[in-house]
């Protein structure tokens, strides 16, 4: 017996209906139920009507991969962090730039996912995406703390590369030029590289 797909979707659904429950409580300040009942509504209504579309992922999680990403991005932080509150007691202006950077991975996902991180490290946002080229867009805060354009745009390529490294396949890392990890089979071998 299979559900309509109708309910499948509400049923699909349900993480984020309940995640759309919490924030709507959160905003209104107030946990009783006709707040967590109108919140309900309205997640399921957002998330019936105006479904996301799916995101296509036939990546694989690499563990080692992750736990790289998530040290150099901890790193990252605090590095731009004592930057950015350096630059507050400095004289001089920052010498800002906006500067495109075109990805190596075609997904939208790992697009989205690097630009996230490049936004979250202080001094540099990203302002636009533009996903049918796979270009980004950032506004650096100071150019020369970043070391120059150009380090800047290996900096968010860097990014992009650990994004890869950490979640796409190796398929999507051979198109994007770049190398499995060592230790990992290669493809119907069960031979590390």
């Amino acid at each position: 017996m299979s559900l309509h797909p109708r309910r499948r979707t509400v049923w699909a659904h349900w993480p984020t209906t309940v995640w759309l429950t919490v924030v709507w409580v959160l905003l209104w300040g107030d946990l009783s139920l006709g707040n967590v009942l109108a919140g309900l509504a309205l997640a399921m209504v957002v998330t019936v009507l105006l479904p996301l579309p799916p995101i296509g992922w036939g990546g694989r999680l690499r563990p080692l991969g992750i736990a790289r990403l998530a040290a150099v991005f901890a790193r990252d932080v605090a590095v731009a962090s004592a930057q950015v509150a350096a630059q507050a007691f400095r004289r001089e202006p920052p010498h800002g730039a906006v500067i495109g950077v075109r990805l190596r991975a075609s997904s939208d996902l790992y697009l989205t996912m690097t630009a996230e991180l490049c936004s979250l490290v202080p001094g540099s946002v990203v302002v636009e995406a533009h996903r049918l080229t796979g270009t980004l867009y950032l506004h650096i805060l100071d150019v020369g703390v970043a070391g120059g354009i150009e380090a800047a745009r290996q900096a968010v390529l860097d990014q992009e590369e650990r994004v890869l490294q950490a979640f796409a396949s190796d398929a999507e890392l051979a198109a994007a030029g770049l190398d499995a990890p060592r230790g990992v089979p290669r493809p119907g071998t069960g031979v590390p590289t």
